[in-house]
């Protein structure tokens, strides 16, 4: 009898491994066939899509600026005092700023500058995000408490004024953190710092929420069934099927940033000179708006063109992952 017992048990477990499998297989075909769905839709959003090509060739433009300097023969830090302010000629296809340095390279190499803090400070958010919205929704309870407290928190803060103030602050000086802070590379590394410090709240919001929708389903428990740990379940059965807002979230995240960064750069509160970017072109310039508005028109003109790049990415990521979209 015992052993009769011992067999229909096996059995039962037997079939509900299986049944576990085959829900776990069907969760992974779906999420695939969604992802299909949504770079068809994604492909027919013409904006969407000239968005996306504006900011590749962008992105390469900046990605091989030392290519290009090297076979123009180039420098975005060489000084001609004689030839400040000079005209756009063969040489200096843009002309020359207020220190005779060749305008056009100064852009690439601002753009590679501009558009890596912003995509950097992104990401970085979005992993933060992640990490304490997963968290909070997963485990819920006191911890869903104190991390949204805190999320709320930062929420509530005015963001330009704490920018402002957080960049004008000596990170030098800060133990362990300040030994990076010099250099070119200091002044990059502080903006992504306090980006990414200032712009995880929101992402962490949305995956909260979406995981407090999910995390009840069939797909879910079948995995604790199956003995998976609490991150395998997180990473690999949760975050695949949150990551549509998410990731809207961070491509306008991203425009907002080349924003931010330009403003504080025009401050000079961002990217110190001789590091170019987009923002410090533009306060630089300010002296010469009268006799060279190019210099003014043109970093402001891509830092436009970037900005609405990413957001009509972010409109049509939108619109593509919306399961509600129409198929017109």
């Amino acid at each position: 009898m015992a052993h009769t017992s011992t067999g229909i048990s096996d059995a039962f477990i037997a079939s509900s491994s299986e049944e576990s499998v085959k829900g776990i297989n069907v969760q992974e075909d779906a999420v695939k066939t969604y992802w299909a769905t949504v770079l068809s839709r994604f492909l027919k959003h013409k904006v969407a899509v000239g968005g996306v090509f504006m900011i590749l060739l962008l992105s390469l433009l900046a990605i091989f600026a030392d290519v290009i300097a090297s076979l123009t023969g180039l420098d975005p830090s060489a000084q001609k005092i004689l030839q400040r302010y000079g005209e756009w000629s063969t040489s200096h296809p843009l002309g020359t700023d207020e220190l005779g340095r060749d305008a056009f390279i100064r852009l690439l190499y601002g753009a590679r500058v501009s558009l890596a803090v912003a995509m950097l400070s992104a990401v970085a958010s979005m992993v933060v995000g992640i990490l304490v919205g997963s968290l909070a929704g997963y485990y819920g309870g006191k911890l869903d408490t104190v991390l949204m407290r805190v999320t709320d928190s930062f929420l509530a803060l005015p963001l330009i004024p704490i920018l402002i103030l957080m960049a004008a602050l000596d990170f030098g000086k800060i133990p362990v953190v300040g030994a990076y802070m010099q250099g070119d590379e200091g002044s990059i590394l502080k903006l992504i710092i306090i980006f990414v410090s200032f712009s995880w709240m929101v992402q962490a919001r949305l995956v909260r929420g979406a995981i407090l929708s999910i995390k009840k389903n069939e797909y879910v428990l079948a995995a604790r069934t199956m003995g998976q740990s609490d991150w395998s379940i997180i990473v690999r059965e949760m975050l695949p099927n949150v990551l549509a807002p998410v990731i809207v979230a961070v491509t306008l995240a991203v425009g907002q940033n080349i924003l931010f960064e330009a403003a504080l750069s025009f401050l000079g509160l961002g990217i110190q000179p001789p590091t170019a970017s987009w923002g410090n072109m533009l306060n630089n310039a300010l002296e010469s708006i009268n006799n060279r508005p190019s210099l003014v028109v043109i970093p402001g003109i891509l830092i436009l063109i970037t900005v609405m790049s990413f957001n009509f990415l972010g409109d049509g990521l939108q619109d593509a992952m919306d399961p509600k979209a129409s198929k017109s």
